[in-house]
């Protein structure tokens, strides 16, 4: 049998995103919990607020933004902005934009596929991070103080000397 390389498993990785994007919204808004009116204007916001932290934090990857969890050429360790404050901000603004969806349309069925997006972005990104500790000598350094999606650290202080 043979052995995926990166580039096949990078984009296996990118297309179930994709899929998993798509039936977000394609999936019924409806069936699950009652949405007052008014959470589901502020989930249209929060929506909107997760797909500009998708804008920002692409744009400033620059050239080095690619379709794929693979650096490319152009690619260098940011760590200003906001990945001072996350590792993945763009996987952390579709995150937030699929949970305020999720929430203001009151669909069971994109609860389901929400938690699977989860699954599928929380492997993509240890899967790209081995990748990026690879190219770039800081990044150990960067990983260690940085959260991967969410700019709060949940580490107790019973590990810390």
């Amino acid at each position: 049998m043979r052995v995926p390389d990166d580039r096949g498993v990078a984009r296996l990785l990118v297309a179930g995103q994709g899929v998993l994007l798509v039936l977000l919204i394609v999936v019924p808004g409806r069936g699950g919990w009652a949405v007052p009116g008014v959470l589901a204007v502020v989930s249209g916001v929060i929506a909107a607020a997760g797909l500009g932290i998708v804008l920002v934090a692409g744009t400033a990857l620059g050239r080095g933004l690619t379709a794929t969890p693979l650096p490319n050429a152009h690619a260098q360790l940011r760590t200003t902005g906001l990945y001072r404050f996350v590792r993945h901000p763009i996987y952390s603004g579709l995150l937030l934009a699929a949970a305020a969806l999720t929430v203001g349309t009151g669909s069971v069925t994109r609860f389901a596929v929400l938690v699977l997006l989860v699954l599928l972005l929380t492997m993509k990104a240890r899967w790209e991070e081995v990748r990026l500790a690879r190219r770039f000598d800081g990044y150990a350094a960067y990983a260690a103080t940085t959260p991967r999606f969410v700019p709060i650290r949940l580490r107790s202080s019973a590990g810390r000397r």
